[in-house]
């Protein structure tokens, strides 16, 4: 875009370069393989760009077309289609989950010794608390405790074999770690969402996002595997590679020659398991989408649940998902998650599918109040800001997300682009 045109959307050329330059050495210096960022601003794309490789082995070059593995990116989406469906008038946010899932009905709550030593739920587990983290559920990669360790044990992290039906199933046989709505803990909640979406429709998961959300919204890239048609887009994973100095070298050198490279293969392209359509379709982490395709949805958010002719909410229920839903009002620090990945949780709330920044000081953030948000695994990240009309989308392919603080970085320097400010 155009000096003059970004000046309408209340953004300064100059400063775009030095996200461009920061983008860029994101890749020299091997912190990743490659990216790409979008920044959209007032109904217009003000900046899109791409950097860097798909896969170190080939130097094939970062495109914005390039597809990727967004995992917890995919929780707004199942969120976005649970709410669909509560427009419908299938479900109430305070409905018992296992009202639509009766496996849940009998499941206990660890109580803090062995995986026996449980007492019934105090009160039972609802589906507003499915989409807010605090129903008591874990993840098995947390290794906290006996519970996430019987989630290992039952191989619930390794499920692309099974149907979500009779993965749910296995996970109700399992103790919750807490009393659901007591703390916010990670976890497979949005899983059983996507689940509780099946129940709902009628339809697999797979069949309602590509039916009711990707084709009216032209989201032509996302799916729960690639497609062999579109596999030259798709990416190579990485992971820090052990014992390298990251970072250290010069943005000015080629991180592809002369010099042993600071990342690892974490997931090849020609043996990826997203090659290859999954009978798990998971709402929690499974999708696979572009930078297009993930802008498009942010849009339809910053819209109010509509783009162009197609509305997929009301601005009511935008509005009521992006209020912080924890009880009284409370952040997520004190909520039992002081930190989560490299992030302070302090002044950060949670609405429905995502973090809501509730006090920018406390979270030590610029950042405007409502400001909401949510990442994945692989460092990919985005934010929505109604305030400010903006939202951000960051895609790589670098585990874990905790690596760097990248996203922390990219908010300072998407901030500082901007000449106009509602604030």
């Amino acid at each position: 875009m155009d000096t003059d045109g970004l000046a309408t959307l209340g953004m300064s050329a100059a400063r775009l370069e030095q996200v461009s330059s920061w983008l860029t050495q994101q890749a020299s210096m091997e912190r990743v393989a490659g990216a790409s960022l979008m920044i959209g601003r007032r109904g217009e794309i003000a900046f899109r760009k791409a950097v860097g490789v798909v896969d170190i082995e080939t130097g094939k070059p970062f495109g914005e077309d390039t597809i990727v593995r967004i995992f917890s990116m995919t929780k707004p989406i199942t969120t976005v289609a649970a709410m669909m469906l509560y427009e419908r008038g299938c479900f109430q946010l305070d409905h018992p989950v296992a009202r639509f899932i009766p496996a849940f009905e009998q499941t206990q709550v660890w109580r803090g010794g062995d995986l026996s030593d449980v007492v019934p739920q105090s009160s039972r587990m609802t589906v507003r608390q499915l989409m807010t983290h605090t129903a008591g559920l874990t993840y098995g990669f947390m290794h906290q405790n006996v519970v996430d360790e019987a989630y290992r044990a039952k191989g619930l992290d390794d499920r692309r074999d099974q149907t979500l039906e009779d993965w749910v199933d296995q996970l109700a046989e399992l103790p919750l770690m807490c009393q659901p709505g007591s703390q916010w803990n990670y976890s497979v909640a949005t899983d059983v969402l996507g689940r509780l979406v099946e129940v709902w429709s009628g339809q697999s998961l797979a069949e309602f996002f590509e039916e009711e959300i990707f084709r009216p919204l032209g989201m032509v890239d996302t799916a729960f595997h690639v497609p062999e048609p579109k596999q030259h887009r798709f990416c190579s994973m990485y992971r820090p590679a052990s014992g390298a100095v990251m970072g250290s070298q010069s943005p000015e050198a080629n991180p592809l020659k002369d010099r042993d490279p600071g990342l690892i293969l974490a997931d090849r392209l020609d043996s990826s398991p997203y090659l290859k359509p999954s009978v798990f379709y998971s709402g929690g982490g499974g999708l696979v989408s572009t930078l297009a395709d993930y802008g498009r949805f942010c849009q339809m958010l910053m819209n109010k649940g509509s783009l162009n002719d197609v509305q997929l909410l009301s601005p009511k229920t935008v509005a009521y998902m992006r209020t912080n839903q924890l009880p009284d009002g409370a952040d997520l620090a004190a909520m039992g998650q002081p930190v989560w990945s490299e992030t302070n949780y302090e002044g950060i709330g949670f609405g429905l599918g995502w973090a809501v920044v509730l006090d920018p000081v406390k979270a030590n953030v610029v950042a405007s109040r409502g400001e909401h948000h949510w990442g994945g695994a692989a460092s990919t990240f985005f934010w929505l800001d109604p305030k400010e009309d903006l939202f951000v989308i960051f895609l790589t392919q670098l585990l874990p997300s905790s690596t760097y603080p990248l996203r922390r970085e990219l908010r300072v320097q998407i901030n500082q682009t901007l000449t106009e400010s509602e604030d």
